[in-house]
């Protein structure tokens, strides 16, 4: 077993406390010797940190003695070594800016898509009322270069709160057919569901949990390449590990 635990994980709730917060979970992490990022704000929490499982762990179960995070269900992967350079636990307007405040994933979810449904839907070649299923890309267009699905669409994002516009431009496209947002670890797909709901699109879901849980729960069908990650290993491949770089 490698010696360091990677997790990542958000949760959207209302954060009134959000300064207080962060000082307790700073002061909780550097005790255990983490290393990542956690961020804050009135919407909610989104954090990747890495080292031993045992301080890691512990940090988790802090966490879910707060009520508002009782239920909050890391993803976890294993390296070598600690992939972040340092410890960073910071207060921000939006865990993942997306510039629309009346998306407010803590008053209502969109409806998410369990990874094994997905990949039958994949396979099967429509969801279950037969109507083709769109997979689209939330991420990066350079993340979208290292891995994606098979003929997801991509919108050549070079930052989360450009989707907005786009789906505006591409809208009447995806008109008619079954929806499935999906980034790295749920949280852009999640607002990005919202937002398509808001827009009128009709069969729209999220993929629960993003690539990650996807590669945690299945075997990966229709999926290509690694799945970049924003710390030292950047990427992953389908079984959690460190893809080897791309030949040159």
């Amino acid at each position: 077993m490698k010696a360091v635990l990677n997790i990542s994980a958000y949760k959207f709730h209302l954060l009134a406390d959000a300064a207080e917060l962060r000082a307790t979970l700073y002061e909780r992490a550097l005790a255990l010797g983490l290393k990542g990022t956690v961020l804050l704000a009135e919407e909610g929490i989104n954090l990747f940190l890495a080292g031993s499982p045992e301080g890691v762990r512990g940090w988790v179960h802090q966490l879910q003695q707060d009520e508002r995070f009782a239920d909050l269900s890391p993803k976890e992967s294993f390296s070598d070594t600690v992939p972040f350079k340092r410890l960073l636990v910071k207060v921000k307007r939006e865990i993942i800016r997306m510039n629309r405040p009346a998306i407010r994933p803590a008053a209502g979810r969109a409806p998410a898509l369990p990874a094994p449904t997905l990949a039958r839907w994949l396979e099967q070649g429509h969801d279950d009322a037969g109507r083709p299923v769109v997979m689209l890309d939330t991420r990066n267009g350079f993340e979208v270069d290292a891995g994606a699905f098979e003929d997801a669409i991509d919108w050549r994002l070079t930052k989360f709160s450009e989707f907005p516009d786009a789906l505006q431009a591409n809208l009447a496209a995806l008109q008619g057919k079954t929806v499935v947002s999906y980034c790295t670890g749920g949280i852009r797909c999640e607002k990005a569901a919202l937002l398509m709901q808001e827009a009128g699109l009709a069969n729209v879901w999220q993929l629960e949990g993003g690539i990650l849980k996807y590669f945690e729960q299945t075997h990966a069908p229709r999926w290509r390449g690694a799945c970049f990650v924003f710390d030292e290993r950047v990427g992953l491949a389908a079984d959690l590990q460190p893809a080897e770089p791309a030949a040159a």
